[in-house]
């Protein structure tokens, strides 16, 4: 019987305590580990190693973050990476400028659980990325979808933002799910 192959996460932060403390927590959890120290030593191994998914901090010398992603997402070999986003500020202007790359986890250091970004990361990994779309809550069937939500107006509860509609694609390969979603707060209804 084949040994079943561990996933490959890239971690790119250029604090060696973050580095090496999520290292060896994805290694824990059965990951093979890559680290970098920051955007172009990233932007080199996942070229290279082309990980299963790649964990990166922003701010770095040389190449930040989302220069980082930018360059991934402009390679043939690379742009279908998924990717998360390790915040240690978790600046509003930081969430907004990661939806606008396609970057569905932003995930700002301490506000989650280890063993949540740990899901988050394999949730990422999964047959196929998440998508996720705008809509027109007057379009279609939508005003009659709004009557059975707690808000009537495709709103957060929570925050107020506009829901976005999240389709994730089935393990099986056919298919989807789809939840409407806070793209600020995550709130699922």
């Amino acid at each position: 019987m084949a040994e079943e192959k561990k996933p490959k996460i890239l971690i790119v932060d250029d604090s060696d305590v973050v580095r090496e403390t999520y290292a060896q927590i994805f290694k824990q959890k059965g990951f093979d580990v890559l680290t970098a120290v920051d955007g172009i030593e990233g932007a080199d191994f996942a070229t290279k190693e082309i990980p299963n998914v790649i964990l990166t901090g922003i701010v770095m010398p040389r190449m930040d973050g989302f220069q980082l992603i930018k360059t991934l997402q402009d390679n043939v070999q690379t742009k279908n990476i998924p990717v998360a986003i390790l915040s240690h500020l978790g600046r509003e202007e930081d969430r907004v400028k990661s939806q606008e790359l396609g970057i569905s986890e932003f995930i700002v250091q301490g506000s989650s659980s280890i063993n949540e970004i740990v899901e988050k990361i394999k949730s990422l990994m999964k047959a196929g990325v998440s998508f996720r779309l705008s809509f027109d809550p007057y379009a279609w069937d939508a005003p009659r979808l709004a009557k059975t939500l707690e808000s009537k107006n495709f709103s957060c509860p929570s925050c107020q933002q506009k829901m976005i509609l999240e389709v994730i694609p089935k393990q099986e390969g056919s298919g989807y799910d789809a939840v409407l979603k806070c793209p600020k707060c995550d709130l699922v209804i």
